[in-house]
Order: structure tokens, then sequence, then C-alpha cells
């Protein structure tokens, strides 16, 4: 008796906590957290993402995008720190999350220490110059960069950022030599190549698309393992001479360590629905973005690849990788 008394109140217990677990809604605000200042690839993503899940009707709370720069992500990181548990706090990962925690010995948290909840999407890149450049083809840039060692000049943002990375690996692959000026805002990069202040950049194309289509940019070369449908005629690195490694960027979400399984449920079950809703997709169509949706199992195993990978890409771009 008692052991069928003990069993029946296990049982009430495990549904509860089911049931509260299916029953987690925000009540507060959601504050989205990302490393990039306002207008940076990261933050122009998920503000957009946002105005898809609105048109939708997929989001019961407000979600407010919260802007954590400096230290490439290491500040945005070291604040999910100080949310640890909490449910109402989420982020937006891109590959600097995993490149910062790989080269800095003293990075106070890593991505594998945060909450995965989805992965979002693929995301393709472009290497653009200004329309009066001289530099029509990325061999033209790199054959410059070899003749005047150190002159010619890339605008970015974080040093261990996804276009940062490309520069180390296609310098080691080529031995050409230019230099990398970091802005923290997006728009600020831009304005320098246009400006002729920087001569090349590498760009998102949801960010570069409306400048090229106005004859402000020139597209180079694709940062992709296949042509972007919206560019068929501009070569990918590979295609353009130089057998280098793609690096890929993945975005995606992720919550503070600890955080309730409740909330994670709440999250990755809200961006699974994103992912086949028609706005979601038509925003993905309309910026060359790959829907490359996961939920928290399969992020947590895909991090462990994204991991391998970036780091080995560190190591031949001779990078020092202290993890």
């Amino acid at each position: 008796m008692k052991r069928a008394l003990l069993g029946a109140l296990f049982g009430i217990v495990a549904a509860t906590s089911a049931a509260s677990a299916q029953q987690f809604t925000p009540t507060k605000p959601v504050e989205i957290v990302v490393h990039t200042g306002a207008g940076g690839g990261t933050d122009a993503f998920i503000r957009a993402v946002l105005v898809a899940l609105k048109k939708d009707n997929l989001l019961s709370a407000n979600f407010n995008v919260s802007n954590k720069t400096g230290g490439g992500s290491t500040n945005a990181m070291s604040y999910l720190r100080d949310k640890t548990g909490d449910s109402h706090t989420i982020a937006v990962y891109s590959s600097v999350w995993v490149t910062d925690g790989l080269v800095q010995e003293a990075a106070p948290v890593t991505i594998d220490k945060l909450t995965p909840i989805s992965a979002l999407v693929l995301e393709p890149g472009l290497v653009v110059v200004r329309v009066e450049s001289p530099y029509k083809t990325l061999k033209d840039f790199i054959d410059a960069a070899k003749a005047n060692p150190g002159k010619l000049k890339q605008s970015g943002g974080s040093v261990l950022s996804r276009d940062a990375v490309v520069r180390h690996v296609l310098m080691n692959h080529t031995k050409a030599d230019w230099s990398f000026i970091s802005f923290p805002a997006s728009g600020e990069r831009v304005a320098a190549v246009l400006g002729g202040h920087v001569d090349m950049m590498m760009i998102e194309p949801s960010e570069a698309g409306e400048l090229i289509r106005s004859g402000k940019l020139r597209a180079i070369a694709q940062i992709a393992d296949q042509k972007i449908e919206g560019f068929p005629d501009v070569p990918t690195i590979r295609e353009s001479g130089f057998a280098i490694p793609n690096v890929p960027q993945s975005r995606g979400i992720v919550g503070p360590p600890d955080m309730p399984a409740a909330a994670v449920a709440y999250y990755a079950d809200l961006f699974k629905r994103a992912a086949a809703s028609a706005a979601y997709q038509e925003y993905l169509k309309s910026t060359q973005l790959e829907n490359a949706y996961l939920g928290p199992a399969e992020l947590r195993k895909f991090l462990v690849t994204y991991q391998d990978q970036l780091r080995e890409i560190l190591k031949g771009a001779g990078i020092k990788v202290v993890r």
C-alpha cells in the first residue's frame, strides 16, 4: 500500500512539473543580448527576426534588444554569466562567441558554459570594395597587398569576428599582408569603405545588398561554400583561386548558465515555430540566409563541432589557440 501511495505521489509531482514546464511564459519583457552596436550584423539580424515574429503573431511578450558591446563577445557573455538561472534573458551568438573563448586564456565564460536554445541560420558573406576601386577581383586585391605589404586596409568589427578570421586565413595562405581597422558600428565600417579610408571589407549580404544594387559597392568574392542566389556572377573565394576552408557564420540563441528547463522549452518552441513561419521565411529569402534551425540538444552537439572547426581554422591561420 505504502509503495502504491509513493508511486501515485511521484506521478502527481512529475505531472505537475511537466505541466509547469509546458505552461511557462514570460512574466516581464525578455532581454535579448547582442554583442554588436546598433546596426551591426547581429543587432540588425535579431531586430528583423523580431519584426517577422510580430508579423506572424508569434510573440506573447515584449522582446527588447540590449547591446552589450566591447571585447568582441566578452562583455555580452560576462553579462549572461551574471544572469545565471534567469528565465527572461537570452542572447544571439555568432562565430565570435566561439573564437573569443578559443584564444582568450582569461575569458570569463565560454560558449559551452551557456545554455543552448536554438540555432537559427547559416550566413554567407561578401568581400566588397567601393565601386571606384581599382580592384575588380579578389586576386587584384591580393596582388596589390603583396606588392605593398601593410599598406592596404580592411574595415571590420571585432578582431576575432568572421571577417577578421577570413583575413588571417587568406594572408596565411597567400603570404599577402594588409591592415585590419576595427570599428564598433557597422555603419562606420561601411562609411570607411565608401569614403576611401579603407580598401575593402567583408560584409553580410543583407547589409551590402542595397549598396551594391545602387552602384556604391562592388562585390568581388563570396564567403560561402556555394554561390549565393542573389549574386550569381560573383565567385566564391575558392572559385577566385584561393583554396582555403570556408569560415562559417552561424547565428542562434543561447541562454544564461543554468537556465530553467521550462524557459528553454518555451524559447526553443518559439524559434521552432518562427523557422516555419511565412514572414520569417520571406526575411531569410530576401537576405540570402540559410534556415538552419536546431533545437537545444542538437545545438549543443553542433556547437562542439563548430568549436572544433573554428579551432582548426584558427590554427591553420597561425593564430594561437589556448583551448
